[in-house]
Parts: structure tokens; C-alpha cells; sequence
């Protein structure tokens, strides 16, 4: 097949699954907590410490915040870091205790957060001081129309603001940035620079791994990803299909995977869309509605890709597709192979 044509092929695909919808400067060592925090102790000091028992128990703030970011790294995403324990994840605690064979409680206990610690590299750092470099703040920054037709009309669906850019480079929310880090006026910032970041990447949990095959469940809303071995080596939460626009049942396979896709906006692919609506053709970028990546499948329409509004990851429906956060799309684009079995399952 051409390359046009494989293009085109990837870009009508994804057409099917819209979405609905002053600097610190000290580092600060990580210190011993002795009670109780909320989402407005969230600090930069607070995530660092060592969390208490009752710490533990919270169902909000920094313990949260610090046992979403040790997930993140063992590749049990949560989605958004956010500091709340929602759904998200108590799903990515009870498949990591799971995994682990822990006690699967869905709820962060004194050994679980034990074997996050051990899993994720020990004694480093949860949220740490980087230097802002050209790269981390190029734009250009777009403040984007609602309509998909005005979209149309732009050069690129690209962030909103550098604030966005970082929130997503870092796996987390615009607010979670501006806790750690107060007064910081971001769109300000110059290269050279410093801020403070959660420390989603590193290499203590093996690298990435080479995914095998692919499972996703649609009721529980959540795909899995295993090595050659049977390992489950990625966790993340998803959004699905709907009543009226359902995922599929099956098993199929990945075919291509296409990076900063364009997006065939086509009405009749859409149940809560008139027919009689014109197409569009959207721009690539990482407010896409399939935002950076498109991994295709052997299934006509469907496919799994990225999102611009990853707040919604695992509380929203799609029209068919898997949709996860930017970086779990990229993640998992990364790592997996054309020809890769993926099972739909209840």
C-alpha cells in the first residue's frame, strides 16, 4: 500500500472517535509527617515528606499526590495527578497490589505504599526542581474555539497556554502545578528558570516494556497491556464507548500507529450528531479530539489514541474508540508493535 493511502486510511479512521464532550530556589529533603493533611497542604515539602499512617487513610492530598506519582512511575497510571483517590486510582492501586500479590483492597495501606517505594527507586524524590529550557516553553499557545468548525479554521490544535504544556508534560493538572509552585507566574518564565515538577519518569522500574498483547475492559474501563512473559506491564484508565456508541466486543490487532494525526470529523460516524451536518477536517496537535497519537486497529472506525480534556479519562464515554491521557497514549505507542492481539472484553 502507499504512504498516501496508508495516511489517509489512519486519518478516516480516527474520525470515529471524537470526544463528547519568581522561582523556588532551596531543594527541600523529604521530612517526617505526623497527621493528617487535605488537597490545601499540597506543597512541594508536604509531597516530599514521609507519610504518616493516617496519612495513608486520606482520601485527598499530598500522601495522594505522592502515591499517584510513585503509580505513575511503576506504570500503573492514575490518569491525572490530582491528588484526589477517585476511581482512577483505586483501580491502579488494586491492579498493583494485585500484581505485587498484595492484599487487593483498592486502598493505599501501609504495604502497598512499602512496595511502591521499593518498585519506583526508594528514597527518590516525588516532586523535584527542574530548569526550563526552550523546548519546555515553545509554543505557539492558541486559545481555542469550542466549535468543531471554527477549529478547522486553525493551523494547529496546539496548548492553550504554557501552564497546559506542563501540566501534560508532567501527567498532571493546572492547579496541581501552581501548588507546587506559589507565585510563579508561568507564562513568564524564561529559559533558565526553575520549577518544581512531579517526577513521573524514570528508569528504576525496568524501562519500557515491548507489549505482547492488549486487553480492555469495557465495563471496568481500563486497558492492560502484557509482555511476551504474560507480565501486566501497563496499567490505564480509559474512557469507552457509550449505549448508543459502543466499543467493540473481540479480539483484533493493532495495524499502524500514526503520530500527530489529522481528524476526519464525519457526522454520520456519531449518534448524537445530525447526518445532515457538513464533514470537517481538524488540525494535529495535542488538543486534537484524538490528541498526539492514533493506534490503529483492525476494527473499521476504531482505534486508541489521546484526548485533550484527560480530566475526563474513565468518568466520560466515547464514540467507540479507547480514548486515554496524551501520555498514556504515547506511552503505550511507543512500546507496542503493528500486528500486537488486542481483546475486547466485558
Amino acid at each position: 500500500m502507499k504512504l498516501a493511502s496508508i495516511f489517509a486510511a489512519l486519518t478516516f479512521g480516527a474520525a470515529a472517535c471524537a470526544p463528547r464532550v519568581s522561582v523556588p530556589t532551596d531543594e527541600i529533603e523529604p521530612a517526617e509527617a505526623v497527621g493528617e493533611l487535605g488537597m490545601d497542604d499540597v506543597n512541594v515539602e508536604s509531597v516530599n515528606m514521609s507519610p504518616s499512617v493516617p496519612m495513608l487513610r486520606s482520601s485527598s492530598g499530598p500522601a495522594i499526590v505522592r502515591a499517584q506519582i510513585l503509580l505513575d512511575r511503576a506504570r500503573f497510571s492514575v490518569g491525572v495527578i490530582n491528588g484526589t483517590a477517585g476511581k482512577n486510582t483505586g483501580l491502579a492501586l488494586f491492579w498493583f497490589q494485585k500484581s505485587q500479590g498484595l492484599q487487593t483492597t483498592s486502598v493505599l495501606d501501609s504495604a502497598t505504599y512499602e512496595r511502591l517505594v521499593t518498585v519506583t527507586g526508594g528514597a527518590a524524590p516525588v516532586v523535584t526542581r527542574i530548569v526550563v529550557d526552550a523546548e519546555l516553553l515553545a509554543g505557539p499557545f492558541i486559545v481555542l474555539p469550542k466549535g468543531v468548525y471554527a477549529q478547522a479554521k486553525l493551523g494547529c490544535l496546539c496548548y492553550a497556554s504554557v501552564t497546559e504544556k506542563l501540566a501534560e508534560r508532567y501527567h498532571t493538572t493546572l492547579e496541581m502545578m501552581r501548588k507546587l509552585n506559589p507565585g510563579v507566574g508561568f507564562a513568564a518564565l524564561r529559559p533558565g528558570d526553575q520549577i518544581w515538577v512531579p517526577a513521573v519518569e524514570t528508569n528504576s522500574a525496568g524501562g519500557r516494556p515491548r507489549v505482547s498483547r492488549i486487553e480492555i475492559a469495557k465495563k471496568q474501563s481500563y486497558l492492560h497491556a502484557y509482555d511476551a512473559a504474560g507480565r501486566l506491564v501497563y496499567h490505564f484508565p480509559s474512557t469507552l464507548g457509550s449505549q448508543y456508541d459502543p466499543s467493540p466486543t473481540g479480539n483484533f490487532r493493532v495495524t499502524a500507529v500514526a503520530w500527530d494525526p489529522v481528524f476526519r470529523y464525519n457526522p454520520a460516524l456519531f449518534a448524537d450528531v445530525p447526518d445532515n451536518k457538513p464533514r470537517a477536517m481538524l488540525p494535529p496537535g495535542p488538543n486534537s479530539p484524538v490528541g498526539r497519537v492514533w493506534i490503529a486497529l483492525s476494527k473499521e472506525h476504531v482505534g486508541i489514541h489521546g484526548t485533550p480534556t484527560p480530566e475526563t479519562i474513565g468518568y466520560a464515554s466515547s464514540h467507540g474508540c479507547v480514548r486515554l491521557t496524551n501520555w498514556d497514549a504515547v506511552s503505550l505507542a511507543r512500546a507496542t508493535p503493528s500486528g500486537t492481539p488486542v481483546r475486547f472484553i466485558r
